[in-house]
């Protein structure tokens, strides 16, 4: 279950995704550090949201953490904090193994379902696919209403003011549904827990 609400993807942020498979009998103690490390992130300027994946089961002993930071340069500022050092300094007795982390960036981020444990992003075939889907009927659809008007502007404009809507659109309305109504094909039932 989400430890914390996750905000909306934007286009340029960087999703974080880190497997930690605990010693047994530390869950506890881990999960008390892991809220402490969240809330000292979300102090962070570019801080978006975090999600903390409880193991779905014990065959998958796994804890997931995912979370996200409007920028690379955010991103960077919180890891290299002595904050986080801190506190990471105390999660790492308590693992079975090192951290797994894995940093997604760009088209990567279109591709995330909430309530999920989606360590591996889809094969890139696939998100150019579905993505493709998205995009086809929508910039169809903006050239079929505003055609005419957009004749009369120059090119660099009229690309400028096309692009700008439909990056919009395909981040915060379109990929969202399209990855929620493609995750049968995305992230096929045994790919779900695989790192």
């Amino acid at each position: 279950m989400p430890e914390t609400e996750s905000t909306a993807s934007n286009p340029s942020s960087v999703t974080v995704v880190i497997s930690r498979r605990v010693i047994k009998g530390q869950e506890d103690h881990f999960e008390q550090l892991s809220s402490e490390m969240t809330h000292r992130a979300s102090r962070y300027p570019g801080y978006l949201g975090a999600d903390l994946f409880r193991p779905a089961s014990a065959n998958d002993p796994e804890y997931r953490i995912i979370f996200k930071f409007s920028d690379q340069e955010s991103l960077a500022a919180w890891q290299a904090s002595s904050e986080r050092a801190e506190i990471l300094e105390q999660i790492e007795p308590l693992l079975v193994s090192p951290s797994e982390v894995e940093t997604l960036s760009g088209i990567a981020n279109w591709f995330t379902l909430p309530g999920h444990n989606p360590v591996k992003p889809p094969a890139k075939a696939k998100m150019t696919f579905v993505s493709w889907l998205a995009l086809y009927p929508t910039v169809t659809l903006i050239f079929f209403l505003f055609g005419d008007l957009l004749a009369q502007v120059p090119l660099l404009l009229r690309t400028l003011l096309v692009t700008a809507v439909v990056m919009v659109v395909m981040s915060y309305v379109l990929m969202p549904r399209f990855t929620r109504w493609f995750a049968f094909w995305l992230f096929p039932k045994h790919e779900q827990n695989e790192r």
